[in-house]
């Protein structure tokens, strides 16, 4: 072909780029740092994302997407030209075709955003799909066959809980409580208990390192901590103290709470057949937060459903839209195209 086809996954936390005929190309977080006094883009990805809050006056280092969805257009279509320019080179005869996944849950004026931003960065032709979709085609989920499969993707900004049957999606609910908002809840709770006050980079670490979305699974075993460094809030002074795998359960509690109230949202609202084929073959987890300990066990336990998490849960949606595009005559139906 002339003209590159690419499948984006423009999340909230991450950004991947999937090349047809070579796979995942590019993978960098969706952080883009601009200069205020002349508006222009200083660095994006990997680069931008060391400067969050580090910057000085004039550069602003910021994530264009809030909850799945796009918070700052001129900024996302910066982004996007950029991602175009890395994957197909600066100069290009032909204008690549794009896939860009959007959450099951957003509204026309969301969907027209994403579109034009991508026509805008550089695109000849842009077409959308649905992120559960996405996801269930990533995670090797025969979505075609007369069943129900349910997926459950939980990524940065928000978690999709869908059930799909003959490749579209029947049911779903997307809930806008995700990866980030997890860190926020770490960074509150030690704001609160330890008047410390630390980064979004140092709450997602603890996350990462010592996270577990069962309080009680930790009790009688080798509670895990780490060092968390921060500012302290009554004196200003730089502290240092020390945190438990316990103390981040807590802080966790609530947000998890309102992914499992999604999830069951989607099981109540389920026709009867297909309920009986996802208590068969139990739900699938894909999407960043799908890798927090004992997330399936958590989800199990709340559903009484079995839990699966599918293979390499971060690549799922990127690689669920380069198959869609590679095969675009086959999931026409759930594709939208400008």
């Amino acid at each position: 072909m002339l003209f590159k086809r690419l499948g984006i996954d423009l999340g909230t936390a991450n950004s991947l780029v999937y090349l047809a005929g070579e796979g995942v190309v590019l993978n960098e977080p969706t952080v883009v740092a601009i200069s205020i006094d002349d508006n222009r883009v200083v660095a994006v990805g990997n680069e931008a994302r060391e400067m969050l809050g580090r910057t000085p006056g004039n550069i602003v280092a910021s994530r264009p997407l809030k909850e799945g969805v796009i918070a700052d257009y001129v900024v996302t279509e910066a982004m996007l030209r950029y991602f175009l320019d890395k994957v197909c080179g600066r100069t290009r005869f032909f204008k690549p075709e794009v896939m860009i996944c959007i959450p099951a849950g957003c509204t026309q004026v969301e969907r027209r955003a994403v579109m034009d931003a991508t026509l805008s960065a550089g695109a000849r032709t842009v077409y959308l799909i649905e992120e559960p979709l996405a996801a269930a085609i990533g995670a090797k989920i025969p979505i075609a066959q007369p069943s129900g499969n349910m997926i459950v993707d939980t990524g940065g900004g928000s978690s999709e809980a869908a059930v799909i049957s003959l490749g579209g999606v029947v049911v779903h609910h997307s809930v806008r409580v995700a990866g980030n908002r997890l860190d926020e809840a770490i960074g509150a709770y030690i704001k609160k208990k330890f008047n410390l006050i630390i980064g979004e980079r140092m709450s997602e670490e603890a996350k990462i390192q010592i996270g577990d979305a069962l309080p009680k699974a930790s009790v009688g075993k080798n509670i895990r901590k780490m060092e968390v460094r921060g500012r302290d809030s009554l004196s200003g002074l730089p502290r240092l103290i020390e945190i438990s795998s316990e103390e981040i359960s807590a802080a966790l509690e609530n947000p998890l709470q309102s992914i499992i109230s999604g999830i069951k949202e989607v099981l109540e609202n389920t026709p009867p057949e297909l309920a009986s084929d996802i208590i068969d073959k139990g739900i699938v987890l894909s999407g960043g937060t799908a890798l927090l300990t004992n997330m399936d066990k958590l989800i199990m336990q709340s559903t009484g459903v079995a839990v699966h998490i599918a293979e390499d849960p971060l690549l799922c949606v990127v690689r669920g839209t380069g198959v869609a595009l590679e095969n675009i005559d086959l999931y026409k139906r759930s594709i939208a195209r400008r």
